[in-house]
């Protein structure tokens, strides 16, 4: 029988892992390393979100691990060569969470474009103030750039084209035959022309050397003063500082950050003080519904591994 860990939030999917064998589900355990560290020696299977660092020092203390399940689909807490290495197998989520992703973007757009937080805020203590918040602007005839047209690119895409949107996008791995660009229409251009043209830019890429502060200061400045910064990424991907600036000085029409370079944001937080920045902590995936489809292709895919199977969704092929 398989010893499981589970070391943070798993809503759903945990009774189909009991038919494995013993389960250890501790949501916090993440932060006691030490003891997770313990825990670990006589562990199979290990499946955690994006707070558990699997690195090259916790693998030490997991002799007999064979799997990884993350709850997601970013990789950037895990030590892929070192999991490679130990011929560890990663199992994610795959695409269960992209409507969930794909919705926030729009819904977003949709609250900073008509003010709909300050508007909120306004009314609740006691204004009435229709002159100062009815100058909101409409999706309909706006151009959305896309940075990364991979699968929850392409779902933004789509509801985007039923607002009445422009679409384009800049992706390297991206031709012109992927279905978003060849069947709905989204022209790719280079990165530059993206940001200067949009009036809306929604960020969907992993975090990588490459990618690391991709949105910095000189391409903020080649944004339109009235454009929308929309980021369901990673924080990394976006200079914080630049942004705080820009959004504070009128370069930068508004920003919504579901993701953060430091989560939670350590300290003084420039962006929280911005009546044009709509924060949130990291749900954009995260619904009922997108919940339980990710948690149940995790868990049918640890089994899988733990069985001598091939996975369904694995990062390390």
């Amino acid at each position: 029988m398989a010893c499981i860990v589970i070391t943070e939030w798993m809503p759903t999917g945990i009774e189909r892992l009991h038919t494995a064998g013993e389960v250890i589900y501790e949501p916090a355990l993440w932060r006691a390393r030490e003891r997770l560290f313990a825990l670990l020696n006589d562990c199979q299977a290990l499946i955690v979100r994006n707070q558990t660092r699997v690195d090259a020092e916790l693998l030490t203390h997991a002799p007999a691990l064979k799997v990884v399940g993350r709850l997601g689909v970013g990789l950037d807490n895990l030590d892929l060569p070192a999991l490679r290495a130990r011929d560890i197998v990663v199992v994610t989520g795959g695409q269960a969470n992209s409507i969930a992703v794909a919705e926030y973007a729009i819904g977003a757009m949709i609250a900073l474009a008509r003010r709909l937080p300050a508007a909120d805020r306004s009314t609740k203590g006691g204004a009435w103030d229709r002159a100062a918040f009815g100058s909101g602007a409409e999706l309909y005839g706006k151009t959305l750039g896309l940075i990364g047209l991979g699968d929850i690119g392409a779902r933004v895409a789509k509801r985007a084209l039923a607002f009445g949107m422009r679409v384009i996008a800049h992706d390297p791995l991206i031709t012109p035959m992927h279905f978003a660009a060849a069947e709905l229409g989204v022209a790719l251009m280079p990165l530059e022309d993206v940001l200067r043209t949009s009036d809306f830019v929604s960020l969907h890429l992993p975090l990588l050397p490459t990618t690391a502060n991709l949105i910095n200061a000189e391409r903020l400045a080649l944004m339109k003063p009235t454009a929308i910064l929309i980021n369901t990424s990673r924080g990394g991907i976006i200079d914080e500082a630049a942004l705080a600036d820009a959004l504070r000085t009128g370069r930068l029409g508004g920003a919504a950050l579901d993701v953060r370079a430091q989560e939670p944001p350590m300290g003084d937080d420039p962006l929280a003080t911005l009546d044009n920045v709509l924060l949130t902590p990291h749900i954009a995936g995260l619904t009922v519904e997108s919940q339980a489809r990710v948690c149940t292709t995790v868990a049918d895919d640890v089994l899988r591994v733990l069985r001598g199977e091939r996975p369904l969704f694995s990062a390390l092929n």
